[in-house]
C-alpha cells in the first residue's frame, strides 16, 4: 500500500487514499471543504484563490513596468480595483514581499521594491550565471520536442521585431527564457532563475528601449538556440551569460533613469 497523501483545501484537509478504489473506500472530505469545492464549481473564489489571483495580477504589473519601483501600493485602492476585500490584497502583498517584488512596511503602505545600484550589479551578476548554467544543462538535456518548442517561441518574436513592439517582445521574452530554464531539467535551478528573472524584469525591459535592441536581442536568441540544439554547453553558457549581463553603458543608463524617476516622485 502506497503512502497516504493529504491535500489542503482552504482551511480544511482532504485525506486521500491512493488505493481507495481497491479497498472500497472513498476520500474523506469535511463539510467545510465540500462547501469550498461547491462554491468553486459555481464560479466563486475561495480566499486563497482570490489572493493568488491578486498576487499574479500585481506581479504582472510590476514585471511589465506598469507599477514602478518605489510606487505605493495602497491596500484599499487595490481592493477596490480588484473588487475584493482587503484581506486577499494584504496576503498577496505579503507573498510578493517574500518574493522581493514588494517592500513590506509595517503600519505603512507597501511599495514596489527598489534596487540600489550596488544591489542591481550583484543581482545581474547572479542572473547571468544562472542563465548560463541553465543553458549549459539545456544543451545536454533538452529533448527534440523541447528544441522544437524553443524554436517555435523564437519565431513568434518576428512580428514584434518588425514593428518594434517592445511591450509584445518583453511579454514573450519570459516564455523564451523559461523554456530554457525548463530544459535544464533541474527544478530547483529553474525556480531560482525564474524568481530572479521576475525580480529584474522591469530593469531588463529598459534595455529594449535602446536603438535596434529588439533586432540584436533576437539575433542573440538565435545564436543561443543554435548552441543548445547543437549540444554545445560551453557556447550556450557564454551566450546566455553575455545576453543578460549588465554592461557599463546600460548600468549608467539605468541609474540615470532611476534617479530621474526618484526626482519626479519627489515633485
Amino acid at each position: 500500500m502506497g503512502p497516504v497523501k493529504y491535500t489542503k483545501i482552504g482551511l480544511s484537509i482532504l485525506r486521500w487514499d491512493p488505493h481507495g478504489a481497491v479497498n472500497g473506500t472513498m476520500p474523506t472530505i469535511t463539510k467545510a471543504a465540500a462547501r469550498i469545492i461547491a462554491r468553486e464549481h459555481e464560479g466563486g473564489d475561495s480566499p486563497v484563490i482570490r489572493s493568488d489571483r491578486v498576487r499574479r495580477q500585481i506581479a504582472d504589473q510590476i514585471i511589465s513596468g506598469a507599477l514602478r519601483p518605489g510606487q505605493e501600493l495602497d491596500e484599499k485602492k487595490l481592493a477596490e480595483a480588484f473588487n475584493v476585500s482587503r484581506t486577499p490584497v494584504r496576503e498577496a502583498l505579503r507573498q510578493l514581499a517574500a518574493a522581493s517584488l514588494v517592500e513590506w512596511r509595517p503600519h505603512q503602505s507597501a511599495i514596489v521594491a527598489k534596487i540600489t545600484p550596488s544591489k542591481m550589479v550583484e543581482m545581474f551578476e547572479v542572473m547571468a550565471e544562472l542563465e548560463g548554467f541553465c543553458g549549459r544543462l539545456a544543451a545536454r538535456r533538452m529533448t527534440a520536442s523541447e528544441h522544437a518548442n524553443l524554436i517555435s517561441i523564437h519565431r513568434k518574436f518576428r512580428p514584434y521585431v518588425q514593428t518594434r513592439d517592445r511591450e509584445g517582445y518583453h511579454s514573450l521574452n519570459k516564455t523564451f527564457h523559461d523554456a530554457i530554464y525548463a530544459g535544464s531539467h533541474n527544478q530547483y535551478l529553474r525556480a531560482q532563475a525564474s524568481a530572479l528573472y521576475d525580480r529584474l524584469a522591469p530593469y531588463r525591459a529598459y534595455q529594449l528601449k535602446r536603438p535596434d535592441a529588439l533586432r540584436l536581442a533576437s539575433e542573440e536568441h538565435q545564436a543561443i538556440i543554435d548552441a543548445i540544439v547543437a549540444g554545445d554547453g560551453d557556447a550556450a553558457f557564454d551566450l546566455l551569460r553575455d545576453h543578460v549581463s549588465l554592461s557599463n553603458e546600460l548600468f549608467a543608463d539605468l541609474v540615470a533613469a532611476l534617479s530621474a524617476g526618484d526626482a519626479e516622485d519627489m515633485r
